[in-house]
């Protein structure tokens, strides 16, 4: 009979041997560029995004070309690394060591949007296989000199610190993992202070370059996500990306679906996660500039993310316990992928209870701000808040529960509604409008550009 030390060391051999789950078979090295070997531990082995990635991961790669700015080869890298980290199977360690080194070097020729796009996820699967030493040190070498090539008079640090667009977006999710990779704490603070200025805060960078400002809340003070209340024309636009936007036209209403947003997105999500795990508050900086940018998408442009963008709502979702629809299983884009399973639901999200509209005139579709916004339980006040400038009010961090949703405000009358708010998530476009009486209706909001403090 074995003795209990001989017996699991058995199991142990068994188990690897199998490729089953185990974190003995995780790189203990990894810096959890993407996520943590714990967190990678915890999740399921069964269900739709699961089987989606696992799918994936056991098909063919192709052949890395970072030169092309649609080639699909590093998002299917990164899934066997994905795999290969929840599984322990060494087979797709392999796979991706080999394709991590054949990508080296295939910038050559390509844009910066190109390498922007492509490398990030090659550097997220270096760092949950981890590389043999020898390997590692050369792809190391390569990673600290591609960020300064110049590629068509750019490089994908210039274009980080330049380009507001999807293009710096891309170029500065690609700059930090290689940072991260690096150890490179410079680097990393560095593109934290970048991305601080492109959300919002100016006193933080604003060298950025921007294209047309028909979508920009002030054009004298450009930024990569519109200021929380602020308007053009009446309408709201706190959350829009102008330098996206601006590729549907000049401003108009209501405002076009432009892809170009989402794919911008793609980038600013990459930078965030990394960001975040590195100790920077990303996703709270500008007001909460990116949730308020899923808002806008949602409530003002009645745009939800498809296609290879299907993606990034799972992150909102997981970050701000926000409830944006997300289609399981989702699409990777063409930087990362898989949070339907990293990131999805019931993988242990922020999950924020809450509550978020508009106050609007019924009478001219105006936002109506200085309103009184109270939820009751049985007529008795358990929270209260003012409508905005703009006219949006919110609830956070409150109990889930059944609540009536009560507003008045001087030349309106009441309203009164129901609603019911569910545990861990945040209940958006909960919008009230209210009937003008006729008394002292209130005045309409500015017809040009203006900002109003935050909520």
């Amino acid at each position: 009979m074995l003795k209990k030390s001989a017996w699991v060391s058995f199991v142990t051999l068994f188990a690897v041997s199998l490729g089953t789950c185990s974190a003995w078979a995780q790189n203990p090295n990894s810096k959890g560029i993407w996520i943590s070997n714990e967190d990678i531990a915890r999740l399921p082995t069964s269900g739709k995004a699961w089987d989606n990635l696992k799918s994936v991961a056991n098909g063919s790669a192709g052949t890395p070309d970072l030169s092309d700015q649609d080639d699909p080869t590093n998002v299917r890298v990164m899934a066997k690394a994905l795999v290969y980290a929840r599984t322990g199977d060494e087979s797709y360690r392999q796979e991706v060591i080999d394709l991590c080194m054949r990508a080296i070097e295939t910038e050559n020729g390509g844009r910066t949007l190109a390498l922007a796009r492509e490398l990030i996820a090659y550097v997220i699967a270096a760092d949950l296989v981890g590389l043999p030493p020898d390997k590692d040190a050369q792809f190391k070498a390569w990673l600290d000199g591609v960020r300064r090539e110049s590629l068509s008079g750019k490089t994908l640090i210039s274009t980080h610190e330049d380009r507001p667009n999807n293009w710096g977006t891309h170029a500065g999710g690609s700059r930090v993992a290689v940072a991260v990779y690096l150890s490179d704490q410079q680097e990393i603070e560095r593109c934290a202070q970048v991305f601080k200025g492109w959300l919002g805060d100016r006193g933080a960078y604003s060298g950025f370059h921007y294209g047309s400002l028909d979508w920009q809340a002030d054009s004298g003070k450009p930024v990569g996500i519109n200021a929380v209340g602020t308007t053009k024309s009446g309408h709201n636009i706190g959350g829009v990306l102008p330098d996206d936007q601006r590729r549907a036209g000049g401003f108009k209403w209501p405002p076009p679906k432009e892809n170009y947003v989402y794919e911008a997105l793609q980038g600013v999500l990459a930078q965030a996660v990394i960001l975040h795990r590195q100790g920077y508050d990303v996703w709270n900086w500008s007001d909460r500039a990116i949730l308020r940018t899923f808002q806008w998408l949602h409530q003002e442009a009645n745009f939800e993310a498809s296609g290879d963008d299907s993606w990034e709502p799972h992150l909102a979702n997981f970050y701000y316990g926000s409830n944006f629809p997300a289609k399981v299983p989702s699409s990777p884009g063409k930087n990362v992928g898989w949070t339907d399973w990293t990131h999805g639901s019931g993988t242990g999200g922020s999950g924020i209870t809450g509550i978020e509209g508009q106050v609007r005139n019924a009478a001219n579709d105006n936002a109506v701000s200085g309103a009184t916004v109270l939820l009751r339980v049985n007529g008795s006040v358990r929270f209260e808040t003012t409508s905005s400038g703009s006219g949006r009010y919110s609830f956070s961090n409150i109990q889930a529960g059944s609540y009536e949703l009560f507003c008045t405000r001087t030349g309106f009358s009441d309203f009164l509604t129901n609603v019911s708010v569910p545990d861990g998530q945040t209940l958006f476009g909960q919008n009230i409008i209210l009937i003008p009486t006729g008394d002292s209706e209130a005045p309409a909001p500015p017809q040009n550009v203006a900002a109003v403090p935050s909520e």
